[in-house]
């Protein structure tokens, strides 16, 4: 039976309370919602793992950006159906708070609100088909418990670490360059981790340089900065470096309150200038003693500053062989600290070589006007960079992505203790046990259950898809596979055979799976359960303040 249609009256209430409502009434409302769901699904399916299509978009002013991130595009696309909307915004604060799963969160809604709409038009309430989705949602997420493998002590396991960042870096990049990109980014998470504590990716500096090729960007295990000297006498490469971190102005400073200074001669006049030029040589000094004290033959002695350095400090500076950087940013000081060792210096007063880092080599690159410095060989890193290289703007935006994604991934590896079978094993699994959990419900909700149970097929059904295999074909023999072999079995999706994602190193992140499973379904059911959407808020802004003028 057809659903109960609504009386005109009914559909007018807001209509007598507001005479300039817009009202879209309960089956439109639906069709709107499922429509909006379903065109953004249209949007990002095509993009969907390894074997993905690519989007580019392009700014009014001529900016061109390539990607198949789902956050990227939906961050930048202009989206202006308020239903369309709420879904991007959901899914881009799944990619903030786990650092992937937005394609598969868009998805899996989408399929949702397609499925409902189907028992929906057959009569089932939209209340119903919400408990079923509950109750599936909460069985499913019992099941992913019970499916992911648990990898205590992950941090110190290298090659299932890369597995995970490969997997995720396959999704956004070709795979040569993933692959490369690969060694960066667990070298970078197991340099920044220490057990027990939170990971701060903070102290990954991501530095870009416009030049050369995309493979040509690298890990290092140390700080490229984005300043050098400003002394042309200084040297460029130095080896054996003691570095010591400041943040001591060395230039001439206004002072705190208003003063003037009065002198009745010239001779008075030039007293002044001398002490006040006295008092910031003997800062210099102090560090120029230092530096004479630690530097033993061979060895080198590196000053960054986060005040200024004028250019008599630079020279003097300059003609003891000091190489120095002045305003360093203060996230590079910490950053410095942690990866050379030493710590950061407020006064010259008392200096002693405990303060001083150590680096086996920095130097300076200059690229057009801009320098960099390197300080690599550092011992007991806690802090490191990746170099990104390319040769314009929008490869070096896709590879900044990629990268913050490859670096969450591994984090949540190492956070959640462990990882999932990917290659749509899971959804293809969850099918499964879903069929069977059907058969507890009692009541209509099953009906729900089941919706649900097909929706999970999306991902395995689009990842063949976009791999250019018969979509029926694939689910039949990943399902077949795994209720055969009970393996956790998913879609190969160069040959379209069925794989083993262990033995391949295709992993997931649990809290990705968990994450998105969980705010699709919430929102699913939410958008189900309206069955008006009005335009009769407030008048804000500009047409108020044009009322009361009137």
């Amino acid at each position: 039976p057809a659903p109960t249609p609504r009386s005109p009256n009914q559909a007018s209430h807001a209509k007598t309370v507001n005479p300039d409502a817009e009202v879209i009434a309960r089956d439109q409302a639906l069709s709107l919602n499922v429509a909006a769901a379903n065109g953004l699904q249209m949007v990002l399916r095509t993009n969907l793992g390894p074997r993905g299509t690519l989007k580019m978009l392009v700014g009014g002013a001529g900016q061109i950006k390539i990607t198949k991130d789902g956050k990227i595009l939906l961050y930048e696309m202009q989206i202006q159906h308020p239903t369309a909307m709420l879904i991007a915004r959901t899914a881009t604060a799944q990619d903030e708070i786990t650092g992937d799963g937005t394609t598969s969160a868009i998805l899996f809604c989408g399929e949702l609100m397609k499925q409902a709409e189907r028992f929906y038009m057959e009569g089932l309430h939209p209340r119903v088909i919400a408990d079923g989705y509950d109750k599936a949602k909460e069985h499913v997420l019992k099941f992913l418990d019970e499916f992911k493998n648990p990898v205590p002590e992950c941090l110190s396991d290298r090659e299932l670490l890369s597995a995970v960042a490969r997997t995720s870096l396959r999704t956004k990049l070709q795979p040569e360059l993933a692959d490369m990109l690969t060694d960066a980014v667990v070298g970078a998470v197991q340099c920044v981790a220490e057990p027990h504590k939170p990971i701060d990716l903070h102290m990954v500096e991501i530095m870009t340089m416009q030049h050369k090729l995309q493979s040509d960007s690298k890990f290092v295990k140390g700080l490229v900065l984005d300043h050098g000297a400003r002394h042309p006498d200084m040297p460029t490469y130095l080896e054996n470096c003691h570095i010591c971190i400041c943040n001591v102005s060395m230039e001439y400073e206004k002072s705190e309150n208003a003063s003037g200074f009065l002198y009745s001669s010239a001779e008075e006049r030039q007293k002044m200038v001398e002490s006040e030029r006295k008092f910031t040589d003997t800062k210099v000094a102090a560090f120029i003693e230092l530096k004479r004290k630690v530097c033993k033959e061979g060895q080198s002695f590196v000053l960054i500053n986060q005040k200024g350095i004028d250019p008599l400090s630079l020279d003097m500076l300059a003609k003891e062989g000091i190489f120095a950087a002045r305003r360093a940013k203060r996230r590079n000081m910490e950053r410095l600290a942690l990866a050379c060792g030493g710590v950061s210096v407020n006064s010259e007063i008392d200096l002693s070589e405990d303060v001083l880092g150590w680096a086996g080599k920095v130097y300076e690159e200059t690229l057009g006007d801009d320098k960099f410095t390197f300080v690599e060989d550092v011992k007991n890193a806690k802090s490191c960079s990746i170099l990104i290289k390319g040769p314009n703007s929008h490869t070096i935006e896709q590879l900044k992505d990629a990268v913050r994604d490859g670096l969450m991934a591994v984090k949540n590896t190492v956070d959640d203790q462990a990882v999932v079978a990917g290659a749509g094993a899971f959804e293809s699994a969850a099918y499964l046990e879903l069929s069977k959990f059907k058969h507890t419900v009692s009541g209509k909700a099953k009906l729900g259950v089941e919706a649900f149970a097909n929706a999970m097929l999306i991902i395995p059904k689009v990842l063949a898809e976009n791999s250019g295999f018969d979509v029926q074909d694939s689910i039949i023999k990943v399902q077949e596979g795994q209720e055969q072999s009970g393996q956790k079995l998913g879609l190969d999706v160069v040959t379209g055979e069925t794989i083993l994602p262990e033995a391949e190193g295709i992993w997931d992140n649990y809290c990705v799976k968990r994450q998105s499973i969980h705010l699709a379904t919430v929102l699913a059911s939410q958008l189900l359960l309206v069955d008006e959407i009005m335009k009769a808020g407030k008048k804000m802004g500009k047409d108020i303040m044009k009322e009361n003028e009137d």
